[in-house]
């Protein structure tokens, strides 16, 4: 079922368009990784989706409903990111006790054991936490809402690498325990890989791919050798990424749409044929050109 639902979805700042006509519809319990670069619209598309912005034009629907100034949506919705705003005279334990009040799935037992285990003193106040502790606050805060929309906006920001895999592992068993919709933003897409199960990939403020995860690191393959061997192989293919390595060898990304016996041809003729991470590919999507940085060294 599906449980958001976007049709030409625009959104404009000054008359710039930050989303284009974008449609696509999100499937109820799944982990959706939204992707892109800073400034394609990420984060603009996960708060009309938690109802904070409204639309230029185009439809949204949240839970069968529109999602601006909605309260269903609210209570059933919660958006984390390191702006997220609390009442300054309330402790951090006390906010705990507050969002039991705000959230019908909230699992008070299971925050205090995230609380405690990231050792948090239940008398400090947020706003005096440091940016990688106000992270992991909120990201204990989002994960036991348990809301049914659960969306995260780069929700790691500041932590440290153990605190980061922490998150994931926690969001991840809880999860699989108490499945719900999950929307996660990040630059750490290599960290997530193993998480999501769906990926939203956006580049100039439309959807360039929404694909499961699994076809996603399959989408496209690498090859590698001399450029007279490799080259003629690209022929009619839709290259992604293109690199010279040395005086002789290419690195030519393409989709991945060559039969066994093809790629079986391939290596006979002394070509490497290289997986592609997908956290790899989505920085080759997401390039303006081929050959990312080193085109700036081309003299033309």
């Amino acid at each position: 079922m599906s449980v958001i639902e976007c049709k030409d979805l625009t959104k404009s700042y000054l008359r710039k368009k930050v989303l284009n006509q974008i449609s696509f519809t999100i499937e109820e319990n799944k982990i959706t990784g939204v992707i892109g670069r800073n400034g394609v619209g990420k984060t603009t598309l996960l708060k009309i989706m938690a109802g904070f912005i409204r639309e230029t034009s185009g439809e949204i629907k949240v839970l069968a409903q529109r999602p601006f100034n909605n309260l269903y949506t609210s209570v059933n919705t919660i958006f984390v990111d390191d702006q997220m705003s609390f009442p300054p005279a309330l402790q951090l334990q006390e906010l705990l006790e507050a969002a039991q009040t705000f959230y019908p799935n909230w699992d008070m037992e299971f925050a205090q054991r995230l609380f405690k285990y990231f050792n948090f003193d239940p008398k400090h106040y947020h706003n005096t936490l440091s940016k990688g502790r106000t992270s992991t606050f909120n990201a204990i805060v989002g994960i036991a809402s348990r809301c049914p929309i659960t969306i995260f906006d780069e929700p790691t920001t500041g932590m440290d690498e153990a605190v980061r895999k922490d998150f994931y592992r926690a969001l991840l068993k809880d999860y699989i325990a108490h499945p719900r919709t999950i929307l996660i933003s990040s630059h750490h897409l290599e960290e997530m890989e193993d998480l999501l199960e769906d990926v939203l990939l956006l580049k100039n403020g439309e959807v360039h791919l929404h694909i499961p995860i699994s076809d996603l690191k399959e989408w496209a393959i690498g090859l590698q050798g001399p450029a007279s061997v490799v080259l003629p192989w690209t022929e009619g293919k839709e290259v992604v990424y293109q690199n010279q390595i040395g005086l002789d060898t290419t690195y030519v990304v393409i989709k991945n749409d060559l039969s066994e016996a093809e790629l079986a041809q391939i290596s006979l003729n002394g070509v490497k044929v290289i997986p592609v991470r997908a956290s790899e590919l989505c920085v080759y999507l997401t390039n303006e050109t081929k050959g990312g940085i080193d085109d700036v060294f081309i003299n033309r």
